[in-house]
């Protein structure tokens, strides 16, 4: 399996910018390209999806165990030419101070070569150092390439370039020219969703051109051709259950969702029935489940809740005792109301009692685990499962009893969520199926009403 990893030597170095103009420029040139994004993010996977014409996998180490993410991979790549690799944060940043779950460990994991993007911005053979330290670094990590960004002139990049090969042996591919309006917008939980970005094809199409002008393709398709063979790993056993029908909300409102939670439930007999909570009236008929996934609920929250009829008939459908699994979006847009932070208020479904309140501050951020304290829809008490918070805002008045525990992986701070009212189980914390398939089956069992 052809595959190349693209790193950075920080956050904000280019990756982002420089993936999805290698993944457009490569669909361009025939090839089948597959993106992936290391870590739990939603958002760069949709610049993905634009820029490859299909949507990406997250690969997270620390979510899910190693034999599923080469299995997740193995399963992602059926029938593609190349699969391209987008790092998270800088190369070697994992959970806390160490490498764990780090770009770097996924790469190792795969046997891919990696390409680091320097941000040459200020600087000449100072890059030389930096990549050189990122190649001492991990002398178990294949560093084969480095692509330049944030470059002012031909003149400059050849001084890069010139220092780079000379200290440190590695080739340098090519650069992208500094210019602000290939840079990709940002939003409070990252990149801007490329859902709501008006100029995202003009943006990535025109970064496209720049890597077909001054990165060298052929050698990027050499590297990935090189990549090692893939630890041997059995073939992932989908478990196919009797058909069963999960309503699941999909808009510009709530749009995170892991590409391999729903092909995991899918597998399992899940026929997903995709509506919109700002157009649609109603639920689609005659379903047997409702999942309610993330997005950006209070930035459409005026239009969501103006669409009295649909909130209506959640609430219903739930109160009848519908089966449902909403994470963080999806529990705001269950609660009575979201305050935005100018103090505008919109009612929503209000199907818990709780009212969400919209923070400047970063209220939760990072890898948790978690314990079931009380038996949900995804599981009995004792099951547990990792995920990620990250959310500028926070619940209050919620008297429903909550069935997670929840620590995080960085402070060790511990705080309950995870509420449950009627067949309903609401939370922030994001979960990736694939890593825990018995969740996604108890829920669909639940649904099916196989459950004993």
């Amino acid at each position: 399996m052809n595959r190349v990893v693209i790193a950075g030597t920080h956050s904000g170095a280019g990756k982002t910018t420089v993936t999805a103009g290698l993944l457009a420029a490569l669909w361009e040139k025939g090839l089948r390209v597959q993106p992936f994004k290391v870590g739990p993010d939603y958002i760069d996977t949709g610049y993905h999806a634009v820029a490859a014409g299909r949507m990406s996998y997250n690969l997270d180490l620390w979510m899910m165990p190693a034999p599923s993410i080469l299995q997740l991979f193995s399963h992602g790549m059926d029938g593609m030419d190349i699969g391209v690799i987008e790092g998270v944060m800088g190369l070697y940043d994992g959970v806390g101070s160490t490498p764990e779950g780090s770009t770097a460990e996924i790469a190792k994991l795969l046997n891919a070569p990696v390409i680091l993007v320097v941000d040459a911005g200020g600087m000449s053979a100072s890059a030389a150092a930096q990549v050189l330290g990122y190649k001492a670094f991990d002398r178990d990590l294949r560093l084969a390439g480095v692509i330049v960004n944030n470059v002012g002139s031909e003149h400059h990049y050849k001084l890069v370039r010139d220092a780079v090969e000379s200290y440190t042996g590695i080739p340098v591919l090519g650069f992208l020219p500094r210019d602000r309006s290939v840079e990709l917008p940002s939003r409070h939980l990252g990149l801007l969703p490329a859902q709501e970005m008006e100029r995202h094809a003009e943006i990535i199409e025109k970064t496209a051109g720049l890597v077909r002008e001054w990165i060298d393709l052929d050698q990027v398709i050499a590297l990935a051709r090189s990549a090692g063979p893939l630890p041997s790993v059995s073939a992932f056993a989908f478990e196919r259950g009797k058909p069963v029908q999960i309503a699941v909300a999909r808009d510009e409102s709530f749009s995170f969702y892991y590409r391999s939670t729903l092909e995991l439930l899918a597998s399992q007999g899940a026929e997903l029935r995709y509506f919109s909570p700002l157009k649609d009236g109603r639920l689609p008929e005659n379903i047997d489940g409702l999942y309610l996934g993330g997005g950006f609920p209070e930035v459409f929250a005026g239009d969501l809740a103006a669409n009295r009829s649909l909130l209506a008939d959640i609430n219903r459908k739930l109160e009848e005792g519908l089966y449902c699994y909403a994470e963080c979006g999806g529990f705001m847009y269950l609660t009575e109301s979201i305050t935005a932070k100018n103090g505008e208020k919109n009612p929503m479904a209000g199907f818990f009692d709780g009212h969400t309140i919209m923070t400047d501050r970063l209220q939760r951020f990072g890898y948790v685990d978690i314990e079931f304290t009380g038996e949900n829809v995804l599981g009995k008490v004792g099951q547990k499962a990792r995920g990620h918070e990250f959310h500028h805002s926070l619940v209050k008045g919620i008297t429903c009893p909550a069935t997670y525990l929840i620590k995080s992986a960085f402070s060790g701070t511990q705080w309950q969520c995870g509420y449950r009212r009627a067949n309903t189980l609401a939370a922030y914390a994001h979960i990736d199926f694939w890593g825990y398939p018995d969740l996604a089956r108890h829920f669909l069992d639940l649904c099916r009403g196989s459950v004993i």
